[in-house]
């Protein structure tokens, strides 16, 4: 096989542009003092030039393995698995790790807020990365574990609330650019069409996204840059990689975030390299999962707080002719653009909402694809495991709202009042905010417990239970405490207000009705969701 072939220029603009987009996003939300703040050089001196060398360890690797496999059978066809960024990952360490972490810094009167943050996203990818490693000779048995409605569906409930619906809000307040490129994206995605002279979809959204976003006055993003371009070289930051390990309750304090993140993406790769095999590209599980995990912790010794992931559509990238090239290619693209500073010049030129289009449309595959590949009767299971992250999404937008008024900073502190105040307008925000610590296990375990329950296997379901039990009386399911900004994961939570043991109880009762259920109920085959 041909290491570069016609298939892979088109390969490589879908990829491209795709990898293009988070690094959009990840030096918009980094920068942006609505979110992180980080300061230029944190974010183009050492968190891009660590994503790009995580980026090449993967697209190398991942290139030279599909050489290998068609040396090996003797065919010419086979494709390289795709890899990046993990999209959901980004957005739950920045909204789930980064920013509560900056925000805590600044409640507790940290002189360097930013770095505290920025410490605790790299030990949130190191973590995802030793996950993902060990999870590589294990995937198989998680696998097995737990329903891939509970799975799929907790990743929705991320890309609906975290991912689609932000970027919808963001659609419409700029319209003209983002329906516009919304429709060419529907067009080519779900419409399954091309345009001619075989442009890629994603490039001529971003095109016309970019030339609108000009006309009317969305770009260019404030003065042009300045100093920006140079080379800057990746430097190991293990001196903030211990500082962040040796720190007091910082893994315990996001534990609920790294771990489940790190599951969702051994399993989610691990269901990419199966649909692969299902394309004809049989590559070994083992690893293939490996580097993927050794991607996500170079990220995090270089600087990145963002893990790789092996991303969906490998039939779609095949079927376009993409073999190992637009792998290498990407890992080019990639590299020139975090390490030459340029990025500054594409972000001031090009604005996220030319590509929110595409980001949005990954948000609503996520969540498509939740209710796709599980069987028809999970279907209910998918939307209970859905409904924590949106709940999360939405406590976190209540309380945009309220620093939006003047609230959360120390003159108007969050409190308990703030709990009576919605509850008047009948909004129980405290169910929210309890929802929003630890909601991607709540998803996971209330989506397999329904699975369970409707496979009529009520005391595995129990179990279950039982376990989310055991997580919320320590504290690391809906255990949270008030700060000046914020409400904040509190581990050992129930130890310290013994009111928030009914969480506990709860679990435990939900758990005594499934174990009883046998004896007390008999089977009723009526269904009741028509």
């Amino acid at each position: 096989m041909r290491p570069f072939v016609r298939g892979d220029v088109d390969g490589f603009f879908g990829l491209a542009l795709d990898n293009l987009v988070q690094l959009l996003l990840i030096d918009a939300l980094c920068r942006s003092p609505y979110v992180l703040g980080f300061s230029d050089e944190l974010v183009r001196g050492t968190i891009l030039p660590g994503a790009a060398v995580s980026m090449v360890v993967g697209n190398i690797f991942y290139a030279r393995q599909a050489l290998e496999l068609a040396k090996q059978t003797g065919r010419e066809d086979i494709c390289a698995l795709p890899y990046g960024i993990n999209t959901v990952s980004l957005f739950a360490h920045v909204f789930l790790v980064m920013l509560p972490a900056k925000l805590a810094a600044e409640a507790a009167g940290v002189d360097d807020p930013s770095r505290v943050a920025w410490q605790a996203g790299l030990l949130a990818c190191l973590g995802s990365g030793i996950i993902e490693l060990g999870g590589a000779f294990v995937a198989e048995k998680l696998r097995r574990i737990t329903p891939r409605a509970a799975l799929l569906s907790t990743l929705a409930g991320i890309a609906l609330g975290f991912i689609s619906l932000g970027f919808l809000f963001r659609t419409f307040a700029h319209p003209i650019v983002g329906l516009s490129t919304l429709g060419i994206v529907l067009l080519t995605y779900f419409g399954r069409v091309k345009f001619k002279g075989r442009l890629p979809g994603g490039f001529v959204a971003v095109a016309l996204g970019t030339a609108l976003a000009w006309i009317i006055g969305l770009a260019p993003a404030g003065e042009a840059p300045t100093g920006s371009v140079g080379l800057m070289l990746p430097v190991p930051v293990i001196g903030d990689v211990l500082a962040a390990l040796s720190e007091p309750g910082m893994l315990a304090a996001y534990f609920a975030v790294i771990v489940p993140m790190g599951l969702f993406n051994v399993v989610g790769s691990l269901q990419n390299i199966e649909s692969a095999e299902a394309a004809g590209d049989s590559f070994p599980v083992v690893p293939s999962l490996a580097v993927n995990g050794a991607g996500s912790i170079v990220a995090a010794l270089f600087g990145s707080c963002f893990p790789t992931t092996i991303y969906i559509g490998h039939p779609g990238w095949k079927a376009m002719g993409a073999r190992a090239g637009y792998s290498v290619a990407n890992a080019v693209f990639v590299t020139l653009i975090c390490l030459s500073g340029t990025l500054a010049w594409i972000t001031w030129a090009v604005p996220v909402d030319a590509g929110m289009a595409i980001v949005l449309w990954i948000g609503v595959v996520i969540t498509a694809q939740a209710f796709q590949v599980t069987p028809k009767p999970h279907a209910p299971a998918v939307v209970i495991g859905i409904l924590p992250g949106v709940a999360a999404w939405g406590a976190g937008m209540a309380k945009n709202g309220l620093r939006a008024a003047g609230l959360g900073n120390p003159t108007a502190p969050f409190g308990e009042g703030l709990v009576a105040s919605f509850q008047a307008n009948d909004l129980w925000i405290d169910g929210a905010f309890a929802l929003e610590q630890g909601f991607i296990f709540t998803a996971m375990i209330l989506a397999t417990v329904t699975v369970l329950i409707i496979e009529r296997k009520f005391t595995i379901a129990g179990l279950w239970l039982l376990a989310a039990a055991a997580l919320s009386s320590v504290g690391l399911m809906h255990g949270y405490r008030w700060t000046v900004g914020d409400t904040v994961l509190e581990v050992f939570s129930p130890w310290h207000h013994p009111e928030r043991l009914s969480w506990t109880l709860g679990y435990l009762a939900m758990a005594a009705v499934l174990f009883l259920a046998p004896t007390v109920t008999v089977p009723d085959d009526v269904d009741h969701s028509a």
